[in-house]
């Protein structure tokens, strides 16, 4: 009966239909599954683009200089003198009964820090240290890129070695990685291996950071930066790499890896950034503190993220003042900072009290001293103040923070990555979050010690760490 009715709503047979309907949905069928495996394959970058950031019009392609030059940091008696003069009139301003750190930097202990920074702080013998290492300029998009890159001063036959790119943030510079690189560049002579994994290391600066030039032009964002640093790396004749950052410096290299996966051979980070939200994530904060297995929290997730109110709403928000005022309207403080040396210095070297260790607050010398030397705080701030570069570093969170910055979770990262959390860190990331972004994590380590500054602060774990990250990568 079907079959009659079917043959007289169509002018050829039941048969004939079968014979092309179904070819057809097979192959329809077929597509849809080939289409649907290929776009499974088919990893998802971020757009490489390009850019322009110097001043003026681009010069005609193949007109631009892409020579590398030799730098070397100088200083004169008239930058000297125009510091101390600033110093000497510094203007003290009392400081309630037990504020410690709490208001932010001490000012009786900033005038213990004045005192030092006048009259014993030695910025040319700093500025000797600075260039034990070699440092280089190139041009890059239309701005002059400054980086130091440090090799081997021995490599046994047969043995690689790995470049491995380290990115800085703020308020930080190039000068954080002065401990860590003898450790990368020689760790048998230091005691760390067998010199079984061994490193040339290249640390630029970030645009607008240090004797890195600004960008002249609006829209200078992380994402501009890893372009540029990844052609700072094919410009040094590197095809593969691997990558080291915390900070904006972490931002910047996942850009990186997201970017070129292919160029990335590792991507080592002491601090992710994972700002999607969704239901899924609230109700693991919510589930953890009781049944932390059932949403896959460690027990030291648990002790490092709890109670979570205090260590992640309260807290944030006593250290983020200074990223509203950056996000927004940068120029205004910054343009005060850069013409008064102790302000500037107690806008930067407070960071590195409570992002090293958040119980410094209560101390009324910041903690500053028992983790780090004056020397080596001044000396970094004294790279902001010679190059003027306040103002371009904290513009940098405006160009980062005028676009929505989820955008950066939309890419997944599937190069091998290794992470390393400090349980000083100023917000801790459970291993289970990270993988929403990090597909390919290899190392995760529950680093003992240590805060924000790694790297200028525990240059030997975080040495260790990123030794036991390429090892395992080498052997995938």
């Amino acid at each position: 009966m079907w079959r009659e009715s079917l043959s007289n709503a169509w002018p050829f047979d039941y048969s004939q239909k079968n014979a092309v309907l179904v070819p057809v949905a097979a192959l329809g069928v077929g597509g849809m599954l080939l289409c649907w495996l290929r776009s499974g394959r088919k990893m998802k970058t971020i757009d490489m683009g390009d850019g322009w950031w110097g001043a003026g019009e681009r010069p005609p392609k193949g007109k631009e200089d892409t020579s590398i030059r030799p730098f070397k940091i100088e200083t004169s008696d008239q930058e000297i003198e125009d510091l101390h003069q600033r110093l000497d009139r510094f203007r003290f301003t009392p400081h309630v009964e037990g504020a410690a750190f709490h208001y932010g930097f001490n000012s009786s202990y900033l005038r213990k820090v004045v005192d030092y920074w006048r009259n014993q702080f030695d910025w040319r013998k700093q500025v000797e240290v600075l260039n034990k290492y070699p440092h280089f300029h190139t041009t890059i998009e239309g701005i002059d890129i400054h980086f130091i890159h440090v090799k081997p001063s021995y490599v046994p036959h047969g043995q690689a070695v790995r470049p491995l790119l380290m990115v800085h943030g703020w308020p930080g510079s190039f000068y954080e990685f002065y401990k860590i690189i003898p450790l990368l560049t020689e760790p048998a002579k230091h005691g760390l291996n067998e010199g079984d994994v061994v490193f040339e290391v290249i640390c630029p600066s970030i645009p607008g950071y240090a004797f890195s030039e600004a960008s002249h032009q609006k829209g200078f964002d992380s994402i501009a930066t890893a372009r540029i640093f990844h052609k700072l790396m094919n410009r040094l004749g590197f095809k593969e790499y691997y990558l080291q950052g915390g900070d904006w410096g972490s931002r910047i290299t996942t850009n990186m890896a997201q970017m070129l996966p292919q160029s990335v051979k590792g991507l080592h980070l002491n601090l992710v950034f994972i700002m999607a939200q969704g239901l899924g994530k609230m109700i693991s904060t919510m589930l953890g503190a009781y049944v932390p297995w059932l949403v896959g929290f460690s027990r030291e997730d648990v002790r490092r993220f709890y109670p979570f109110m205090e260590k992640n709403i309260y807290e944030v928000l006593r250290e983020s003042g200074y990223l509203h005022i950056q996000a927004t309207k940068p120029d205004t403080a910054g343009c005060g900072l850069n013409d008064s040396p102790v302000g500037l210095a107690a806008y930067i070297m407070e960071k590195f009290s409570t992002w090293t260790d958040k119980s410094f607050r209560t101390k009324d010398d910041g903690g500053l001293e028992s983790k780090y030397s004056l020397d080596e705080l001044l000396t970094n701030v004294m790279i902001y103040w010679v190059t003027s570069s306040i103002v371009s570093s904290m513009r940098y969170y405006k160009e980062n923070f005028s676009k929505d910055p989820r955008i950066h979770d939309r890419v997944s990262v599937h190069v091998p990555t290794g992470i390393a959390a400090f349980p000083q860190e100023i917000v801790h990331v459970p291993r289970v979050w990270t993988k929403k972004v990090y597909k390919n994590i290899v190392t995760y380590t529950y680093m003992p010690r240590g805060g924000h500054f790694a790297a200028f602060e525990e240059p030997k774990l975080l040495a260790q760490d990123i030794m036991q990250f390429v090892r395992k990568v080498e052997q995938l």
